[in-house]
C-alpha cells in the first residue's frame, strides 16, 4: 500500500504522474486528504481523496509513502501531525518516502537527509540540511527519492517505481508510455 498525501495548495502535476505510474505497475495507491477528503490543488482543481489523514493506517503493509510540494501545500503537509507520523514510521522501518518540489525540505528539518544525495525546487536547497545536493531531475539514495518539481513529475514516478519495484520495471514503464 503506497499513500500519497495531499494537502490544501499541493501541486497537483507531482501527485498525479506518480499515483498514475505506480497503479500501472499494480500498485495499491491512496490519496490522503490532510485535514478533508476534498482538497483544492494550487491551480484551484479540487480533488476527491480515497481516504482522509486520521484514518490511515501505518503498518507492515506500507511500501511508501509520497508527498507532492507545491505551495502552501509543503507548509500544509509539515504542519500534518499524521504525515509527520508517517515520515516518522517509515524513516524508522526503513520504507520508502518520495517527496518533490519543496517537500524535501520537510525531510531536512527532520535530519533525515544527512548524507544523502537529494533534490529539490530551486531556492530551497538550504533546506536540506545535511544532503549533499545535486543538479539532476531526480535521485534515489537508500529510501528516500526526491526530484525538483512539476516539470520532472514523470521521471520522479519513473523513479519510485525504479525504487520499489526495479530498474528494469521502471525502464520497460518509461518505453510503454513513450518517455524519452
Amino acid at each position: 500500500m503506497i499513500y500519497v498525501f495531499l494537502a490544501q495548495g499541493f501541486e497537483e502535476t507531482e501527485a498525479i504522474a506518480p499515483i498514475d505510474l505506480l497503479r500501472r505497475c499494480g500498485k495499491e495507491v491512496y490519496t490522503v486528504g490532510i485535514g478533508d477528503s476534498i482538497i483544492k490543488s494550487s491551480h484551484n482543481v479540487t480533488f476527491f481523496t480515497d481516504t482522509e489523514d486520521l484514518l490511515i493506517e501505518l503498518n507492515s503493509d506500507l511500501e511508501m509513502i509520497v508527498l507532492p510540494g507545491g505551495m502552501p501545500g509543503t507548509v500544509n503537509l509539515e504542519k500534518s501531525e499524521a504525515v509527520q507520523a508517517a515520515i516518522d514510521y517509515c524513516a524508522k522501518n526503513n520504507i520508502l518516502i518520495g517527496a518533490i518540489c519543496a517537500a524535501p525540505s520537510i525531510l531536512g528539518h527532520k535530519g533525515l537527509l544527512k548524507g544523502k544525495k537529494a533534490v529539490c525546487y530551486t531556492g530551497y536547497e538550504d533546506e536540506l540540511t545535511g544532503a549533499e545536493v545535486l543538479d539532476v531531475p531526480a535521485v534515489i539514495d537508500g529510501n528516500i527519492v526526491t526530484a525538483r518539481g512539476a516539470g520532472v513529475a514523470v521521471e520522479f514516478g519513473l523513479k519510485l517505481v525504479e525504487a520499489l519495484i526495479s530498474k528494469e520495471r521502471s525502464d520497460k514503464l518509461k518505453e510503454a508510455i513513450l518517455c524519452p
